[in-house]
């Protein structure tokens, strides 16, 4: 499995042909639910199946694995590194999950095959029917990368502005128990100096989030992955726009007191400098025609913005 995982698919020597590929994929995929079906039946109730059919059966499985394993080869690198991992992703699920069920129907007395064999198969059919879900394309594949790296930039951003709306205390629903003593204790809140520095900070992880939307809506209208050079610019767009997220996450946690602003002025830029890299990718990528470029330089000064007032506050922790 790691050899499979770690390798790297081979330009075919024959033109890659999209649809082709598709189908294989669908077709090799179903096989292998179909062959989960059959090894799980085999071994559902007694008797055992002679040690002919168990040959059987297994050189299936091997078979129906390696002709998953064979069709993701043939997916070549210039097809785009996004949408490649997807489909590794989704194959190694497949793998995984086969080898979770024998391991089940191995380690488990016959008599006694029941909920977990059960839940092993769901599972191999579940990751069996992703094939019909996969992007299929570059373009698809970032659009499906961004609007996840959005969705944990939202909840990162709620969770600080519920934190910051539960007032001067942003422990008081896991602390209300006066006898336990934290009450007064001053690191659980926030000092006016923490006060004013949170200002900036949430106008930067607003700025991402807005970033990652307006980001998300140029790949969706202008985005194309007809020609290498469109697939690379997608592919540098989604490496760069994954690294928002952790900084944000890096940045809300040091924001908690008792907060060190010098972390905070840190782990700041870092989200600064990420975001400026996202802005200045897409400026010169094909999914920004000149009618997109004005956002761009809005979202570059709000990120210069935030940042110079958080290094004004910061001035004395240098």
């Amino acid at each position: 499995l790691s050899a499979f995982t770690e390798g790297e698919p081979g330009e075919g020597r024959e033109p890659f042909e999209p649809p082709r590929f598709w189908d294989a994929l669908g077709q090799t995929f179903k096989a292998t639910s179909q062959e989960a079906t059959k090894l799980s039946l085999a071994f559902l109730r007694p008797p055992l199946p002679s040690a002919e059919d168990c040959q059987k059966l297994s050189e299936d499985v091997q078979n129906a694995i390696l002709a998953v394993a064979t069709v993701y080869y043939s997916l070549p690198k210039g097809q785009g590194t996004t949408l490649r991992k997807m489909v590794r992703d989704a194959t190694t699920e497949v793998v995984e999950g086969m080898i979770q069920l024998t391991e089940t129907i191995l380690n488990t007395p016959l008599e006694s095959l029941s909920q977990e064999q059960l839940i092993s198969t769901g599972s191999v059919w579940e990751a069996c029917e992703q094939a019909s879900n996969l992007p299929r394309d570059n373009q698809a594949a970032v659009v499906s990368a961004l609007a996840a790296c959005l969705g944990v930039v939202k909840d990162a951003l709620e969770e600080m502005e519920h934190a910051l709306v539960e007032g001067q205390d942003p422990y008081s629903d896991i602390m209300e128990d006066e006898e336990l003593g934290f009450r007064g204790n001053r690191d659980t809140y926030w000092s006016e100096a923490d006060r004013k520095l949170l200002g900036p900070c949430m106008g930067l992880m607003k700025a991402s989030k807005a970033c990652l939307k307006k980001v998300l809506g140029v790949v969706k209208a202008h985005g194309k992955a007809d020609s290498s050079e469109q697939i690379a610019q997608l592919d540098d767009l989604a490496d760069i726009a994954n690294e928002i997220s952790p900084s944000v996450d890096e940045l809300a946690l040091s924001m908690y007191p008792p907060m060190n602003q010098l972390a905070v002025r840190l782990n700041a830029a870092k989200l600064s400098s990420v975001l400026k890299k996202v802005l200045e990718i897409t400026k010169t990528s094909h999914v920004c025609p000149p009618s997109e470029e004005g956002w761009v330089q809005f979202l570059t000064g709000a990120v210069d913005h935030n940042m110079d007032k958080i290094k004004n506050f910061t001035q004395g922790e240098l």
